[in-house]
């Protein structure tokens, strides 16, 4: 994710310089080709279909938003969990014969969080994950197809085996399966917007009228704009493009791109709070990189 309070002009440049420059060769072959071979331009109704596609590029922007945003809601609940999670098993099992079971609870959560980003972002559990349970004994986990919900579904034994152990009461175990609940309902909602795109009409016909649009566009403004087309017209149909390309960036937040959520960050956010909590060294916090991006 992008965090600086300005976008540097290196990089803005890098992420516009192909539309622009296609639109503006393209300009320039319709102006050129109207003062060498003069035509009679059609009379288009370009205000009646910009303001149209405003609209429809408008109404498909707000709902990518909406799943981005609602993707950071659902991390921020993950957040809360987590050190929830871990306050109950520091809280209700201060016994020192359930010391090591309660750590292997909050080593657990840090390592289903990170398995949880891998499997959003489509790769391989990493080194982050492994170096977790490898901390907490050999696993089974790995072998599930749904690493994250294995690592939980564990997480959850381990507390009913300190119930019979005596370490906690029923009770106690209850708020505590309400907490892994919590967890499991913020994993299910990331699935569903991960599994779930925007249908195709959403995608494939704001794309091709807007395309449309900034082929027509220099063709009706010629006659008016003169040789000052290329210019006019290639700034108006940058502006469609980059409207567009905002919905494009935002419709999957788990994308591992510069405008996703910081996935890493935040997982290492909850490793250092939940390693804090029982005594532990923990990392320091994931910074932006040089480029003002935070992963």
């Amino acid at each position: 994710m992008i965090v600086t309070p300005s976008l540097q002009p290196v990089q803005i440049l890098r992420e516009i310089w192909k539309p622009i420059t296609l639109l503006f060769v393209w300009d320039v072959i319709v102006t050129v080709t109207y003062f060498m071979l003069p035509f009679h331009a059609p009379e288009l109704p370009v205000t009646l279909f910009g303001s149209a596609l405003a609209l429809f590029l408008g109404f498909r922007s707000n709902s990518a938003y909406q799943r981005w945003w609602e993707g950071r809601g659902l991390w921020g609940l993950m957040i809360n969990a987590s050190r929830n999670i871990a306050r109950a098993a520091r809280n209700f099992m201060p016994d020192p014969e359930a010391t090591e079971l309660k750590r292997r609870v909050v080593l657990r959560q840090i390592a289903y969080v990170n398995a949880l980003r891998c499997q959003l972002r489509r790769i391989k559990p990493d080194e982050e994950v492994l170096r977790m349970l490898s901390r907490g004994g050999a696993d089974e986990s790995l072998e599930r197809v749904n690493v994250a919900n294995g690592i939980l579904d564990d997480t959850g034994r381990r507390i009913d085996e300190a119930r019979r152990n005596g370490w906690i009461d029923t009770i106690q175990q209850a708020q505590m399966e309400a907490v892994l609940v919590d967890i499991a309902n913020s994993q299910g909602g990331m699935e569903r917007l991960k599994n779930t795109p925007l249908p195709y009409q959403y995608r494939f016909f704001p794309t091709v009228f807007t395309h449309m649009f900034c082929i027509l566009l220099p063709i009706g403004l010629v006659e008016t704009l003169g040789v000052a087309t290329p210019l006019g017209s290639t700034l108006a149909g940058v502006m469609f493009l980059a409207v567009l390309a905002i919905g494009d960036d935002l419709v999957d937040p788990f994308a591992n791109t510069v405008h996703d959520l910081p996935l890493n960050a935040m997982c290492r956010t909850i490793e250092i709070d939940l390693l804090q909590s029982i005594g532990e060294e923990a990392p320091p916090p994931i910074v932006p990189d040089k480029h003002g991006i935070l992963w």
